[in-house]
């Protein structure tokens, strides 16, 4: 049990390096989400054929035209995620694009029925009270990005409708006959948009190549794998509250890297909506099984 635990936390590290790997990449944002998602499809498809020969029967063309939401919906969060972790610092984006449980259950009550109990409705106050009292602070001080808060918080909300509709896809053969499709069609979607911008990229720079084939490999492979392990072995609410913690994470290292210090008002904002996400978590039910 004890290396379970010790798996969903180096899962939630992993997937906290990615604010700090996309405000250390000198590419536009517009281009660092297409290289991603498209190295990460050619990182899984070994898996992905494989899967593929097993469900061959079970998998239509039915299945494939279902993806094709999901991954518009992901394509837009890797792109305003990747605006916002620029506009912000990495402490205060982390947390807010990390706000999704509280916006799960009012995208599955509208996709798949599921009900929203009163405090789920609770928490999802509180913790929206806690990112307003960081905004208020901002505008009051000038010290912080209006606009990029806004940005991520509209970013949280685009990862929790791609949640939602991953539950509602449930039924696939194979959890990878699922996301290996979505990030192929999000990553062409993505690269679609931004062909003005990619005679901006530095193709001869070891550095950017690094960074983003470390964004493809740290968060979204192994970090976005270890966190469907550990939907396989515990609660989908402890899962989904120790997955906020990529804030604590994204504060340390932005600390060390960039030298920057999260203001006072942050801690008190930060423990409303970690509250607030708790409340909701713990209060909704039993998720069902994921796919495997």
């Amino acid at each position: 049990m004890a290396k379970r635990y010790v798996l969903l936390l180096l899962g939630v590290f992993a997937c906290s390096t990615a604010v700090i790997q996309i405000k250390a990449s000198h590419t536009h944002p517009i281009l660092i989400a297409p290289i991603r998602l498209l190295l990460a499809v050619v990182f899984l498809a070994p898996i992905f054929w494989r899967d593929l020969r097993r469900h061959r029967a079970a998998y239509t063309r039915v299945h494939l035209k279902r993806t094709t939401v999901p991954a518009l919906v992901l394509a837009a969060h890797f792109i305003s995620w990747t605006f916002g972790a620029r506009m912000t610092p990495a402490a205060q984006s982390s947390l807010i694009v990390n706000l999704s449980p509280i916006a799960i259950p009012f995208f599955l009550h509208s996709l798949v029925g599921e009900r929203i109990n009163r405090a789920e409705i609770i928490g999802t106050l509180i913790a929206i009270a806690g990112v307003l009292l960081l905004t208020a602070h901002d505008a009051l001080t000038h010290t912080g990005s209006l606009t990029g808060n806004l940005v991520c918080f509209v970013s949280m909300l685009l990862f929790a409708w791609y949640l939602a509709l991953g539950r509602a896809n449930r039924d696939f053969p194979s959890l990878w006959l699922y996301v290996v499709p979505v990030y192929l069609q999000a990553g062409l979607f993505c690269f679609l948009l931004a062909i003005p911008w990619l005679p901006t990229f530095e193709l001869t720079s070891s550095r950017e190549w690094a960074l983003l084939l470390g964004m493809a490999l740290v968060p979204t492979i192994v970090g976005h794998s270890l966190l469907n392990f550990s939907m396989r072995h515990f609660r989908g609410q402890i899962v989904s509250l120790c997955n906020v913690g990529q804030f604590l994470f994204a504060t340390a290292m932005a600390y060390v890297l960039f030298n920057e210090h999260p203001q006072p008002t942050f801690y008190l904002a930060s423990t409303v909506v970690v509250g607030g996400i708790a409340l909701v978590v713990f209060s909704a039910p039993t998720a069902p099984p994921r796919l495997r």
